[in-house]
């Protein structure tokens, strides 16, 4: 979780992740989360990813993505690498007020954008006075 996500957040949807799972090595991606007044949205950096490498699972009230990345196709020898060549993972515990049904995804240019509204029950609404 982001350190400058509040208090609230990182109650409602928390890491649970390990970054290894078995012999494979996995890296987090970097993620920023936002709250608007209908739920929440999760952007999670994952360059040399697109759609057909992304895999998002939903189990109970835990989010996982797996992001694959495509072999690199230069033909050299390395050098210098700065990047890790693993693959991505990050899970998430979703509070129980994400109504889990209306999540949405969209891949563009390596950054997943996850939608995750909130359940109409949680929604503040206005009462009418009547007469």
């Amino acid at each position: 979780m982001n350190a400058v996500a509040n208090n609230e957040t990182r109650k409602n949807l928390s890491t649970v992740e390990n970054n290894a799972t078995g012999n494979r090595k996995f890296v987090s991606p970097e993620v920023n989360i936002f709250e608007t007044k209908d739920g929440y949205v999760l952007q999670a950096e994952m360059p040399g990813v697109d759609r057909e490498g992304l895999d998002i699972t939903l189990e109970d009230n835990q989010l996982t993505i797996l992001g694959h990345r495509q072999p690199e196709s230069i033909n050299a020898s390395l050098l210098y690498r700065e990047s890790s060549n693993a693959d991505y993972r990050r899970v998430f515990e979703l509070d129980p007020a994400i109504d889990t049904a209306k999540i949405n995804a969209k891949m563009d240019q390596g950054v997943l954008t996850l939608t995750l509204p909130k359940s109409e029950r949680v929604k503040p609404r206005k009462v009418t006075i009547s007469d």
